[in-house]
C-alpha cells in the first residue's frame, strides 16, 4: 500500500449531460456525399467546425462586402503567380470580388515574365553556382524602363506595369494579373523592398523611380484601406514580412485621417503561421471590432476553394 494519501474519486459529483453545454452537435457533422456531386454540394457537406466552420463564415463576409460595395483586398506574395493562380484572381476581378490587389516586387516579375514568354520561376539552386541567377536581360529591361516611365507620367509602380504590357500586347497578356486589374481600374499596388528582387541587379535599375512609384503605391493602398469600414474584407496570401507590414502601416494612416476605419474582414492563408500575419493582419486590426480568421495550408488548394466559394454563393444570391 502506497504510503501517500490518494484522493477520494467516490465523492466526485456527476452531471448528466444533458446539462452539459456541447461545442460538437451532430448537425455539424461531415456530410458524405456521392460520386458526381456539385461543387455545392460539397461545399455544405463540409463539416461546420473549426477551419470548415471559419472558411464558410469568410465566404459569407465576402459576399456580404459585394453587396454592400465594401473593398475586397487581396494581398498576395509572389508564390500565388508562381503556382498558377492567377486566372482565378482576374476571374474573381470580373465577378466583383477583387476591388484591390497588393504584392510584393517578386509578383511584378513572375506575372511579367507569364505575360511575355508564358514562362516563370528559375532554378535557383543551379543560377546561384554560377553567377546567372537573376540576369535575364528582358525581364530586366521590361520592367525597369516601364518603372522609370511609369515616374515621368506620374503613375504607381503596378499601374505603370499594367499599361506596359497592354501597350506592348504581350501574347499572353490575358494571364496577367496587373494587366488586367489595369483593363478594369483596379488598383494594383507594389511593394518594393530594394535589394529584394532580381531587376534590381541590372544596370538598368532606377532606385529613385522605383522608390517614387512604390510610394505612391503605398498612398493608392492607404485610400484604399481607408474604406474598409464597416464591411470590407482583407485577404493575405503567404507574404510574411512585407505586406503585414505595409497593410499595418497603411491602416494607421487610414485611421489618422479618417473618422474610422472599423468594423472589417480579415484573414490569413498560408503553409505556416507566421507572427507578422498573424498579429498585424489577423489581429491587431481587427482588436476592438471586426474579425480575424487564419487558414493553414497549400495556396493551389485554398485559393481554388475559396474562389469557386465565393463564385457560388454570388451565383446563389443572385437567383434568389
Amino acid at each position: 500500500m502506497s504510503r501517500y494519501q490518494e484522493i477520494d474519486l467516490h465523492r466526485i459529483r456527476t452531471i448528466s449531460i444533458a446539462r452539459r453545454k456541447s461545442k460538437i452537435q451532430k448537425l455539424l457533422l461531415a456530410k458524405p456525399v456521392e460520386s458526381g456531386a456539385s461543387f455545392w454540394d460539397f461545399w455544405n457537406s463540409l463539416p461546420s467546425i473549426l477551419a470548415g466552420k471559419d472558411l464558410k463564415e469568410l465566404v459569407e463576409k465576402i459576399v456580404v462586402a459585394i453587396e454592400k460595395k465594401k473593398p475586397i483586398l487581396w494581398m498576395c506574395g509572389a508564390h500565388v503567380i508562381k503556382v498558377g493562380l492567377s486566372p482565378l484572381l482576374i476571374r474573381l476581378m470580373e465577378k466583383g470580388a477583387v476591388s484591390g490587389l497588393a504584392f510584393n516586387g517578386a509578383g511584378v516579375i513572375h506575372d511579367t515574365e507569364l505575360a511575355y514568354f508564358g514562362q516563370t520561376s528559375e532554378e535557383v539552386d543551379e543560377t546561384i553556382q554560377n553567377g546567372t541567377f537573376g540576369m535575364v536581360k528582358e525581364t530586366a529591361e521590361i520592367i525597369n524602363s516601364a518603372v522609370v516611365q511609369g515616374a515621368k507620367q506620374g503613375l504607381g509602380f503596378g499601374e505603370a506595369i499594367g499599361k506596359r504590357i497592354l501597350e506592348d500586347q504581350a501574347p499572353y497578356k490575358d494571364q496577367s494579373l496587373f494587366a488586367q486589374a489595369y483593363s478594369f481600374g483596379i488598383p494594383a499596388t507594389v511593394h518594393v523592398a530594394l535589394g529584394t528582387d532580381i531587376v534590381h541587379q541590372h544596370p538598368s535599375s532606377d532606385g529613385k523611380a522605383i522608390g517614387e512609384l512604390s510610394l505612391r503605391d503605398f498612398r493608392i493602398l492607404a485610400q484604399l484601406v481607408s474604406q474598409l469600414h464597416n464591411g470590407g474584407v482583407v485577404l493575405l496570401f503567404g507574404s510574411a514580412v512585407i505586406l503585414p507590414e505595409v497593410f499595418l502601416k497603411a491602416l494607421a494612416v487610414a485611421r489618422n485621417i479618417h473618422p474610422k476605419v472599423t468594423g472589417f474582414t480579415t484573414a490569413t492563408f498560408d503553409m505556416f503561421s507566421h507572427y507578422r500575419p498573424r498579429r498585424n493582419v489577423v489581429e491587431r486590426p481587427t482588436w476592438k471590432s471586426g474579425k480575424g480568421f487564419s487558414f493553414l495550408g497549400h495556396h493551389e488548394i485554398l485559393l481554388p476553394l475559396l474562389a469557386l466559394a465565393i463564385e457560388e454563393s454570388l451565383s446563389r444570391k443572385i437567383k434568389r
